[in-house]
């Protein structure tokens, strides 16, 4: 099945490769992507620019050394909420997502409402996030965090991997 853009714009496989090549390593130089997708490098950048356009590709990050900024104790934690408050997840998440320590909130489905992963400096910062700002919310039934020992980031590792189609089901790795 083609994919689309939110804009409805068909996506070709050189628009899906080049997607793939900057989830890898979104600091590539235009040539650099043009050499890996095999397109020129006016191709690559109108490319590109048309995907951000579009909204496929809605911002790039610095992945970053947490450690070396003194924020090396990540948990992840497990959220329930109160009955009749599940329906209220998205707002929750939006107060959740601003809290000074908070990394990425998923909503869930299954036993949890949420994972919320969170960075601190010590156990005493992680203990008053939760107790002072993630249980503390009203809508919260529980919260139980998890303490994240070790963190892989897939793009990073995905050198065997033939891109989306292969992600999707579509063809086998080659």
């Amino acid at each position: 099945m083609p994919q689309q853009t939110p804009d409805g714009r068909p996506l070709d496989a050189i628009d899906e490769k080049i997607v793939w090549e900057l989830r890898r390593e979104a600091r590539i130089s235009n040539n650099e992507l043009a050499a890996r997708v095999n397109v020129a490098p006016s191709t690559a950048l109108t490319r590109l620019r048309a995907l951000r356009e579009s909204g496929v590709i809605a911002s790039t990050h610095a992945q970053y050394d947490m450690t070396a900024l003194g924020l090396d104790l990540h948990a992840i934690v497990f959220i329930r909420l109160k009955p009749g408050a599940q329906h209220s997840g998205r707002d929750y998440a939006e107060r959740a997502v601003k809290f000074i320590n908070v990394v990425n909130v998923f909503l869930m489905g299954g036993s949890y409402d949420l994972l919320v992963h969170v960075a601190c400096t010590s156990s005493s910062q992680l203990q008053n996030l939760v107790a002072e700002k993630i249980a503390a919310d009203p809508a919260v039934a529980s919260a139980q965090a998890h303490i994240v020992f070790e963190h892989l980031i897939a793009a990073q590792h995905m050198d065997h991997v033939d891109g989306f189609p292969v992600m999707r089901g579509e063809r086998e790795q080659s």
